[in-house]
């Protein structure tokens, strides 16, 4: 699957919501049934360090929430290479 596939996804999983790392895996699992090859935390943060999502430490959920605005949906995944 390609990069700009997967961040599509995750921006449709996401819709204007913040979600546990856990809730987002499952969401993204019941829209597409797609099941990341690896650790989804890791891809999470790759897409936060290339400004596809946002994320933040919540002490209320016990761990990362993240989520996806305006400014996330304005970049093309299409040009970005994720490592």
């Amino acid at each position: 699957m390609i990069v700009g596939d997967v961040v599509r996804y995750v921006w449709t999983a996401f819709g204007n919501e913040k979600l546990s790392t856990s809730e987002a895996e499952a969401r993204l699992v019941e829209l597409f049934d797609y099941h990341c090859p690896d650790d989804f935390a890791k891809t999470l943060m790759k897409f936060k360090k290339a400004g596809f999502v946002k994320g933040e430490v919540s002490m209320e959920k016990g761990g990362w929430v993240w989520w996806v605005d305006d400014e996330c949906r304005s970049k093309d995944p299409t040009e970005v290479s994720i490592r």
